[in-house]
């Protein structure tokens, strides 16, 4: 499966990669796996997706922001490797929900992140996954997701 073709197919556009917010590297490659470092939700408009599940936002906002996070996510990917098309498989997710002590539905959250991967990847999106609450995130984003992946041989 062609994945670049998979995107535009999907009519999915992946945002415009965000340049780092400290002192890493975005992907590392270490043999045939690629280690994504915590990616966070941006808007159609550039502007980082804010808010807390179960304050100022819903499950099903927050489930929104983690489908932002995977495109986001991917056009790192993509702007890192030079096509989406180097990933045979995603292996592993950490996913954590900035949310509310009583907010009991993480995985849910996560669950936006979850399909949009098997939307475009098939059964090889689908990852071993942990969904976890945090007290807080980087400016008050909902979601942020760090993966590892399988890459093709070059």
């Amino acid at each position: 499966m062609n994945i670049d073709a998979r995107v535009s197919e999907l009519g999915l556009t992946l945002p415009p990669t965000p340049a780092p917010g400290g002192v890493y590297t975005p992907v590392v490659i270490v043999d045939k796996m690629a280690y994504v470092s915590g990616q966070v939700p941006y808007g159609p408009d550039g502007k980082l997706i804010i808010g807390r599940v179960g304050a100022e936002m819903t499950e099903e906002q927050g489930a929104a922001a983690a489908r932002a996070v995977a495109l986001t996510m991917l056009a790192t990917i993509k702007a890192s490797l030079g096509s989406l098309n180097r990933i045979r498989r995603i292996v592993k997710v950490l996913g954590m929900v900035n949310s509310t002590p009583d907010f009991q539905k993480h995985p849910a959250v996560m669950n936006g992140f979850s399909n949009t991967m098997v939307e475009i990847f098939g059964d090889a999106g689908k990852a071993a996954r942990s969904a976890v609450g945090m007290g807080s995130l980087p400016y008050n984003v909902p979601v942020e997701v760090e993966a590892i992946l399988e890459l093709h041989p070059e």
